[in-house]
């Protein structure tokens, strides 16, 4: 942390606290936010902040990211979905985009008037994105795309998704994927279903239609076909991380929460926080958030100089998101009976918290990389 942080982090949670938290119930029940908050996410600097400046954004590295993110945890206002817009999609056009790319869709990115998604997922692949069947075939100057994605975060309102597609059908290899952004006011393009899903209900989460979708090559990311898997995998460390920290502020507020309720609730005539076994969970719960907190940074900061390798990310990943259900179920059964009501912060904490196990990459996948590495 320096001044700058420090900064941004004030700025972040007055944000989250005035425009995000008092919304979260409604943008439960609508299942998306309100477009207007992207609006003043961009004119407070609070999306894009570590792309460059030239092209609209706030000029920082990964830990201005980082920073942003905890405090919308801390805020529990987990609906908006600027995180993923800024330190996932808008890194794709960053690191691998033409200057003409860059020009024309990271400073509408940065300002909130453009949202990005990135369709990966497709109804029979989950994380195997090698066997992806979405294609995009050249015809004259344009790409065709045909195909159906799943489970696209920010889909619903995106201006702008990054699609994983088959560019060479004929491999199977590393070689037969491209990234292609897809402007979702072309003809042939369409939104399916609004996903209902056990938490994150004010995240918008969708499936996504290509029929006959037209782009011009020119929206390839990238100079050549053929790059999407390898820029996948280069990019993927930074969402693992980033998930890591989600879990690290997570955990954080949820021993807040509990250990507030444990002190005001009474039972048999004294605080619960009284009794042995309460102080028991608890103390294992605060142990697990100094143990995150302490991975976590290790892993910033070794990212911040390049660092930090695939097998620790995935460590991070895995065990972060692990923690941060454990510690859901185990704060959760301290609330007793009022944990499982949804009034109270605790039951959507936990049932927010069981993706962190799936996306980014199942926990499962995290093992098997880190098997390999031994």
């Amino acid at each position: 942390m320096d001044k700058d942080l420090d900064a941004l982090t004030d700025l972040a949670r007055r944000f989250y606290e005035k425009e995000c938290t008092p919304n979260e119930e409604r943008w439960g029940a609508q299942q998306h936010t309100d477009r207007e908050v992207w609006k003043k996410a961009g004119d407070l600097g609070l999306l894009c902040p570590s792309i460059p400046e030239e092209y609209g954004g706030g000029g920082g590295t990964f830990a201005h990211d980082a920073v942003i993110a905890i405090e919308q945890m801390r805020a529990l206002a987990p609906s908006f979905g600027g995180p993923l817009h800024s330190t996932i999609v808008a890194h794709y056009i960053s690191s691998y985009g033409t200057e003409e790319q860059k020009q024309a869709w990271l400073p509408k990115m940065a300002s909130g008037e453009a949202i990005g998604a990135i369709a990966m997922t497709e109804p029979g692949t989950g994380s195997d994105l090698q066997s992806i069947k979405t294609k995009a075939v050249k015809d004259g100057d344009d790409y065709v795309i045909n195909g159906s994605k799943t489970f696209i975060s920010n889909g619903y309102l995106a201006d702008l998704v990054i699609v994983a597609a088959k560019t060479n059908p004929e491999s199977n290899g590393v070689d037969s994927t491209s990234l292609i952004v897809v402007e979702t006011d072309r003809d042939g393009f369409r939104r399916g279903r609004n996903l209902e899903k056990i938490g994150q209900h004010g995240q918008d989460t969708v499936e996504l239609f290509f029929d006959d979708v037209r782009v011009p090559q020119s929206n390839l990311v990238g100079t050549a076909e053929g790059l999407g898997f390898i820029q996948l995998m280069q990019q993927l460390p930074q969402e693992r991380l980033f998930l890591g920290v989600i879990a690290a502020a997570v955990i954080e507020k949820t021993v807040e929460l509990t250990v507030a309720y444990t002190k005001e609730r009474e039972a048999f005539g004294k605080p619960i926080f009284k009794f042995q076994n309460t102080q028991f969970v608890l103390a294992e719960c605060d142990t697990i958030k100094s143990v995150a907190w302490s991975f976590v940074d290790d892993c910033i900061a070794k990212h911040l100089v390049g660092e930090l390798d695939v097998p620790t990310v995935a460590k991070a990943k895995w065990w972060l998101a692990d923690q941060q259900c454990k510690v859901a179920d185990e704060c959760l059964q301290l609330f007793g009976g009022y944990g499982y009501m949804t009034e109270y912060p605790i039951s959507r904490v936990f049932a927010d918290s069981r993706i962190q196990k799936i996306y980014g990459g199942t926990n499962e996948i995290m093992k098997m990389i880190i098997g390999k590495s031994l």
